[in-house]
């Protein structure tokens, strides 16, 4: 008689997407006269696109998994600090190039601008042995687009696990990003560089490749959300922060948290995105990257007064 296959360990895996950023508070996004200026204290915070989404659903309740490569450097040990102290199931394989870092500048409205640091060579890849178990516990895995874990899609093609994927501001045509796109089942991004081009965009996701639904988020303006076997994308009005916006780093990463924190317990796709707003909409109330996010008892609450 064949085995039951195991019941999955992890409702969330994360793959890719831990480092160090550094947030330093302008006047404006734009580059001042002379060659200094004076700004505020400057701060270091763990940060970049898979901590926010595993730390997001970490606080949310889900069981979370988080891998990645990470140096054996002052920024790697403030990683491995914070995620033990905030419980964050977390394993990295050391990489020899470092543990990589941004450059955020926020303006006194929190809007920002991000200097990614992508010191991980193009062919730099996570051993399949480290992530393959992992993987193989997971009921939904969440892939950053670090490009070292571009080869798990293979893995996950014989498995029973739903996935998901951040492409940030694609511009709908970068091959790097459109690896991602069509091999994931839910597509979050961001609207910033596409503009008018938004119903396109999600559509050629869901024509060319496998997702069941496609998101492009719009800051203040809400989102837009185009579900497989619909005619068009439908926009959603953006939920207003019960605090005020002082800094939008990690915004999108929330989101993603507290949508894929709806969409696995089941719920229809507007409760997913209103989960997913005020989950944005709550992390913009709090200084640097990942620094705060919305749990449990506080999402039924924001959801329950967002409500129409």
């Amino acid at each position: 008689m064949a085995t039951a296959p195991a019941a999955p360990v992890h409702d969330v895996l994360v793959v890719g997407g831990a480092g160090v950023d550094t947030v330093v508070r302008v006047d404006a996004l734009e580059v001042p006269p002379g060659d200094s200026v004076s700004v505020p204290p400057a701060y270091d915070y763990v940060g970049h696109t898979g901590n926010g989404v595993a730390l997001g659903c970490h606080a949310l309740g889900l069981a979370v998994k988080f891998v990645d490569f990470l140096g054996d450097d002052v920024q790697g040990r403030m990683v491995l600090e914070r995620y033990a102290g905030l419980g964050l199931d977390f394993e990295h394989v050391v990489s020899p190039h470092g543990t990589p870092r941004g450059i955020n500048l926020v303006d006194p409205g929190g809007r920002r601008f991000s200097f990614y640091d992508g010191r991980h060579p193009a062919d730099l890849r996570l051993p399949r042995e480290f992530y393959l178990p992992h993987l193989e516990r997971a009921a939904h895995v969440h892939l950053s687009i670090v490009n070292h874990n571009r080869d798990v899609y293979e893995d996950l093609e014989g498995l029973e696990a739903t996935s998901s994927t951040d492409l940030h501001d694609w511009d709908g045509e970068d091959p790097h990003h459109l690896h991602y796109a069509l091999r994931s089942d839910l597509v979050f991004m961001s609207a910033a560089t596409v503009r008018d081009r938004v119903g396109e965009v999600l559509r050629g996701i869901l024509d060319r490749g496998r997702a069941r639904l496609a998101v492009a988020t719009d800051g203040a303006e809400g989102c837009h959300v185009l579900v497989r076997g619909g005619e068009g994308p439908r926009h959603f009005p953006a939920v207003r922060p019960e605090r005020p916006v002082v800094d939008t780093n990690g915004a999108g990463d929330a989101f993603v948290s507290g949508f894929l924190y709806a969409y696995l317990g089941g719920a229809p796709v507007e409760e997913c995105v209103l989960a997913g707003s005020v989950a944005g909409a709550f992390t913009c109330g709090s200084a640097g990257t990942h620094s705060d996010f919305v749990d449990r008892d506080g999402m039924e609450r924001l959801v329950a007064a967002a409500r129409p």
